[in-house]
């Protein structure tokens, strides 16, 4: 018996090494396997981080200014043409208008008086100015900015002080939008009548006036002369925008 004690203890000894590398082993395996798991998937969302911070953002873009020129303003309407509307004029050739940007705003005025003796005196005045608006991203594109300024300019002249009967109407095959604004206003104690037109092409407005009266018992211009007159010469203007560009 003292002899097979010794024995029996090396027996169950030796079958209990098997359990306890097996068990081990169990152990070792499943935290290995854990941990690269967790690794994988901690690594996937590391490169889709750093693939999402390295997309740039999209370049925010704006619609091109349709025309880059402005003409030149005193000879966007013909000599011919401002002739007939103004004549004896001081300066036929025009006044221009002063301005430290002839690319986006330039102008140019006509008048004269036709003395026509104990008839009296006949006084004209024409003057047209341009206004060219660039695309900018944080402004807006050319166009929209310049129908924006559309409306505001109209406003003004629809703000005229001691304008009488006055009319808005659109007028039709002048650039993009047209209206023209009719009126009276009595200046050294004469009736003048106005007719002033604003007009957009694209990114351009035109804006022209028109106006006259008469002196020394001469009779007041018509008022249908003087929207006939204005209107010939805004579309002569109107045209001399896309011609700059071409």
């Amino acid at each position: 018996m003292q002899r097979s004690a010794p024995r029996l203890t090396r027996i169950l000894a030796a079958a209990a090494v098997p359990v306890m590398l097996v068990v081990a082993g169990c152990s070792s395996d499943s935290g290995s396997g854990g941990g690269d798991g967790a690794g994988e998937a901690g690594g996937a969302k590391a490169t889709a981080s750093a693939t999402a911070s390295a997309t740039p953002s999209p370049t925010p873009t704006v619609e091109p200014a349709k025309f880059a020129k402005l003409p030149t303003a005193c000879k966007a309407i013909a000599a011919k043409t401002t002739a007939s509307l103004v004549p004896k004029a001081k300066n036929e050739n025009g006044t221009a208008a002063a301005s430290t940007d002839l690319s986006h705003r330039s102008g140019c005025s006509w008048n004269g008086l036709d003395d026509k003796g104990v008839k009296g005196s006949q006084y004209r005045w024409l003057d047209v100015s341009f206004y060219r608006y660039d695309s900018e991203v944080s402004l807006g594109s050319g166009q929209a900015r310049a129908q924006e300024n559309f409306a505001k300019e109209l406003g003004k002249i629809q703000a005229t002080a001691g304008a009488k009967t006055m009319s808005t109407r659109a007028v039709t095959g002048l650039g993009d939008e047209a209206k023209m604004v009719t009126y009276t206003v009595n200046k050294t104690g004469e009736d003048f009548p106005y007719a002033s037109i604003v007009a957009r092409s694209g990114n351009v407005l035109v804006l022209l006036s028109y106006n006259g009266a008469g002196y020394a018992g001469a009779p007041v211009p018509r008022a249908g002369t003087i929207v006939e007159g204005a209107t010939k010469a805004a579309k002569e203007a109107v045209a001399s925008v896309a011609a700059a560009n071409k």
